[in-house]
């Protein structure tokens, strides 16, 4: 029984390696290419690690850490779907949820329906841990536009009332005095760019 286990336990962590295939849209710091999903998931991890403090309430960062290395893994089969993208929330949310089930169903029974409920509890963004792991998933790559000149915003014409309503409310929610930073660093960012492109 046990080596069964561990047979199973490897063939998930062998195919979670297809995440570091799937690229996502944001930059990295230095733009020399862009960040995949496996770097980003770990990267917010760092996140949680460093700026917990600042979460709506005091969390178990443990399971902050647990929701964000696992929230993205189901891109190994539905692939990135970026913030400003045109596809439908609720296909989807359809397609994540498949994705999650095959993905975690690779694992004995008891581990992958205790991973499933992690994942599961970061979509819904109810408890505080979910809010403050849904917080940072939104203020990386926000940060990321900030500090490339613009990033994706740029590259997608994004304005600055699509930024307030795509990243204000779950930050907010989540971690209000980190997006109290995001709101002088948008200000700044929209307002240089309305003088370097005054006529658009």
């Amino acid at each position: 029984m046990q080596l069964k286990s561990l047979e199973q336990q490897l063939i998930f962590l062998r195919e979670i390696d297809r995440l570091k295939a799937v690229i996502r849209q944001s930059p990295l710091l230095d733009k020399s290419r862009k960040e995949n999903s496996a770097e980003h998931s770990w990267h917010l991890a760092m996140y949680a690690c460093v700026l917990h403090e600042y979460a709506i309430a005091p969390v178990n960062i443990n399971r902050v850490i647990q929701m964000l290395l696992l929230h993205d893994i189901v891109e190994i089969d539905v692939d990135d779907t970026p913030i400003h993208g045109k596809s439908s929330s609720e296909v989807q949310a359809e397609q994540e949820a498949r994705a999650a089930v095959r993905l975690f169903g690779l694992l004995p029974r008891q581990q992958g329906d205790e991973l499933l409920a992690l994942w599961q509890e970061f979509e819904r963004a109810e408890t505080e841990d979910a809010m403050f792991a849904k917080a940072l998933d939104r203020f990386q790559p926000l940060l990321i536009n900030v500090f490339t000149g613009g990033g994706t915003w740029v590259e997608n014409g994004v304005s600055l009332e699509q930024v307030l309503s795509r990243y204000g409310p779950v930050i907010k929610s989540g971690a209000p005095r980190l997006w109290t930073v995001c709101e002088e660093w948008i200000a700044r960012h929209f307002a240089e760019e309305k003088d370097q492109y005054p006529f658009q």
